[in-house]
């Protein structure tokens, strides 16, 4: 357990990664559901202050964009849930036939696709200030107390939009190339762990079993990989900085929507690797498997390396880092021949489905393709950039 603590803390500290993002958001989250604690309970004085730091944890998420549109979001759901609590509640009373119809009105506005997955909130703060209503006494304490459900759940949300804007800005590391980085970052530090093992035949169930696992975390980071994307792309739109003759060209993406799709099949075939290695027969040894692993764990070294200029990734520097990833990529290449001849010579039942070394060398081998089209994918974003730069200056006069 200490081990496994020790190595997150480790990868923790390296900006970017995936552990550095889940502590920034722990730390963010936690900061401001203090400060929506200490403004609801302490300054205001609330009967019900835990409706803000709920509220503030909730809609923190990875991006500003998103935290914005989730405070927005569950903010008009609160009021949609409060307000048809109040009208039925004033109409009606603090009846079970009320609560019945202040049901069915706001799970039927919870479905309306606008509100997305807050509309479950809808409901929820109905229930919230049914319960409320019913333990005021007088109708001026209870438009008080609904009131205070609304301005609380503001508060929680403006807070936690705040912080996540100033306090270590999610645009930082959840842009187009930052949320590349994160994803070949944490691809670099799986690999990194894995092929020292593999090389002193140094690994039981369990520690390809935390392998197994850290892959299908990382497979969470794609779709992450891809809002950020999104984002990146989506925040041009209206951007009257692009008007800049400076910023006309920068920030285009160009090609990154197809890196990102060739990162997302190496990590499943990644993901595929370590199943095969945490099924790994513990009666496979002697000095021809030995060998096999050995050039497996090279091959995975010189991919940590392609995965780890990738974390690298600068629209700045593009065409240098390509040539870079493209020499990387030559040097796997001749890991992943060598692992391939080496594996024919041998007696290895390289044939036997039943065995892992056929298995481990077919997956090996998509690795690399997949490691490789990401390269080509790369520097083909390069040359186009390139072509398209100069067809610009041939029309400047």
């Amino acid at each position: 357990m200490g081990k496994r603590v020790r190595e997150w803390w480790g990868r923790a500290r390296n900006p970017g990664g995936h552990e550095r993002q889940v502590l920034e958001l722990i730390v963010k989250s936690t900061l401001a559901a203090s400060l929506s604690w200490y403004v609801a309970h302490d300054l205001l004085v609330a009967r019900t202050p835990a409706f803000a730091p709920f509220s503030a944890v909730l809609i923190m998420q990875v991006t500003v964009y998103q935290s914005l549109l989730q405070a927005l979001r569950y903010l008009t759901a609160v009021c949609a849930g409060v307000f048809v609590q109040a009208g039925l509640g004033f109409l009606a009373g603090p009846e079970l036939f009320t609560f019945v119809l202040v049901a069915l009105i706001a799970l039927t506005i919870g479905r309306w696709r606008h509100l997305g997955e807050q509309g479950t909130q809808v409901a929820t703060a109905a229930f919230f200030a049914f319960s409320t209503y019913s333990a005021s006494t007088g109708n001026l304490q209870r438009v008080e107390q609904l009131g205070q459900i609304i301005l609380l759940v503001a508060i929680g949300c403006g807070i936690g939009v705040g912080v996540n804007l100033f306090l270590w800005p999610p645009t930082r590391y959840r842009g187009a190339e930052a949320g590349i980085h994160a994803l070949a970052r944490a691809l670099s530090d799986l690999l990194a762990d894995i092929h020292p093992a593999l090389r002193a035949h140094d690994f039981d169930p369990e520690s390809a079993g935390q392998w197994r696992q850290r892959a299908a975390d990382i497979t969470s980071l794609v779709g992450q990989t891809r809002s950020a994307l999104h984002t990146a792309i989506e925040s041009r739109y209206y951007n009257p900085r692009l008007l800049l003759p400076h910023r006309s060209r920068h920030r285009d993406f160009y090609g990154y929507r197809e890196l990102v799709g060739a990162l997302e099949r190496v990590t499943h075939q990644l993901g595929s690797l370590t199943r095969t290695l945490h099924h790994w027969p513990r009666g496979e040894d002697g000095d021809e498997c030995r060998g096999f692993l050995r050039d497996c764990a090279d091959l995975l070294e010189a991919l940590g390396e392609i995965t780890r200029q990738f974390g690298e990734v600068e629209e700045a520097q593009l065409p240098r880092q390509a040539r870079r990833l493209c020499d990387a990529a030559e040097r796997a290449q001749e890991k992943h021949s060598r692992l391939v001849g080496h594996a024919r010579d041998t007696s290895l039942p390289l044939g036997d489905p039943s065995r892992p070394y056929g298995v481990l060398l077919v997956e090996a081998t998509r690795l690399m393709d997949e490691a490789r089209y990401s390269c080509d994918t790369l520097w083909h974003t390069v040359d186009e950039t390139r072509q398209s730069a100069g067809a610009c200056d041939e029309r400047v006069p």
